[in-house]
């Protein structure tokens, strides 16, 4: 087979043909000219339509990149048609080989796309010999593509959460499907502005069926919420919920560890691991050390006490008994002498509804979090070269 009827072949061409394929030494590649193929109708750019008239004049000629044919390089030249469009007036022609103004081939925008899931992007743009930023264009048309031609399926449960992408208090809000366990859509910040791009993007129609919102305790997410999706129940993440608990015993700790002094310090050295942690997470040897701090007449057992307590709640399977016991814990962490903890409960009361919905709707945003058993409590990485007292 010629190579000029194989390029033709591989690039689906039917209007268009390859006039020659030159050797580019310099370049290490292959250059192949197409041009059209006699008289056949080109179709319309922006709305793909055939075209009946063309215009005499073309654009300049445009380089376009295809894969690689094993170690050497082919680039595409190429000078499009202007045609006339019926509903579009005068535009530029659509190639079958490439996207509107792309200068890849949908060939190679696959290979690109598909690589960039598991490398870096510097190493993909080394990989096929293209600038980062082009490797960044076509991901991000992929993505786009993607989102404009997935199927849509009913959302009933969904999950609203912020990941920090940078330093400097930058966020991103993503909202879940907590179904499908699939992400549906991804905004900048976490503004009101942000909630309004998303329910203007979701629209009425299809936020109708979304009967449970799943989110921390940001009061922009929970007033776009109500605004928007006032037949919802909110309920607030188990995972956001036990990580102000563990803030409030940490700053205990801290404040324990200032008013420490001599051995009773050096005792108390690298335990925060140990607080914050479950019991049954926790070794032979560091149970016993716990064990051994909790003899101590300090203000961090008494914050360890109310942790524990408080994790009873999320087991409780009826919302009366788990209401009782709430409400309870609320009044003796409100008059424990421990400003972490009073803060903590203030903070509770103001949104109890969302916290007791857990009893009768138990979701999470674990997969969101990234945490594989949705659910446990939120657990701090053991540190790294953490030892126990013998």
């Amino acid at each position: 087979m010629r190579m000029e009827t194989f390029i033709r072949k591989a690039l689906r061409l039917k209007a268009h043909t390859v006039v020659k394929v030159e050797e580019d030494e310099a370049a290490g590649g292959r250059v192949v000219y197409l041009d059209r193929l006699g008289h056949r109708r080109l179709r319309c750019g922006p709305c793909g339509l055939e075209a009946k008239r063309v215009a005499p004049t073309r654009r300049p000629r445009r380089r376009g990149r295809d894969l690689a044919m094993r170690e050497h390089l082919v680039e595409l030249r190429y000078a499009p048609y202007r045609v006339w469009c019926r509903g579009c007036g005068l535009r530029v022609e659509r190639v079958p080989w490439a996207g509107q103004w792309q200068r890849v081939t949908h060939a190679l925008a696959r290979a690109v796309a598909g690589l960039a899931r598991v490398l870096e992007w510097t190493s993909v743009a080394a990989h096929f010999r293209l600038n980062w930023k082009t490797v960044a264009t076509i991901v991000e048309g992929t993505v786009l593509w993607g989102l404009g031609h997935r199927h849509w399926y009913p959302l009933h449960v969904i999950g609203i959460d912020e990941v920090s992408r940078r330093k400097g208090q930058q966020y991103l809000t993503i909202v879940y499907d907590l179904d499908r366990s699939r992400v549906v859509w991804v905004g900048r910040d976490r503004t009101t502005a942000t909630m309004e791009r998303f329910f203007g993007w979701l629209g009425p129609r299809r936020a109708r069926p979304i009967r449970t919102v799943c989110c921390d305790m940001w009061a922009v997410y929970i007033d776009a919420v109500r605004t928007h999706l006032r037949r919802a129940t909110i309920i607030f993440d188990r995972f956001h919920v036990t990580q102000h608990l563990n803030r409030a015993v940490d700053d205990v700790r801290r404040q324990t560890w200032r008013q420490m002094q001599g051995r009773e310090k050096a005792e108390f050295k690298r335990t925060r691991f140990l607080w914050l942690t479950n019991p049954e997470n926790l070794q032979r040897d560091e149970r016993t050390r716990l064990s051994a701090l909790l003899q101590l007449n300090s203000p961090i057992v008494k914050a360890y006490l109310l942790k524990e307590d408080l994790r009873r709640f999320w087991h409780y399977r009826s919302s009366a008994w788990a209401e009782g016991h709430l409400r309870q814990w609320l009044w003796r962490a409100a008059h424990s002498r421990l400003a972490p903890f009073k803060k903590f409960a203030r903070m509770l009361r103001t949104h109890l509804d969302g916290v007791l919905a857990w009893t009768r709707i138990r979701v999470t945003n674990g997969a969101l979090e990234g945490d594989e058993q949705q659910g446990e409590d939120h657990q701090p990485s053991r540190p790294m070269g953490y030892r126990t007292a013998s």
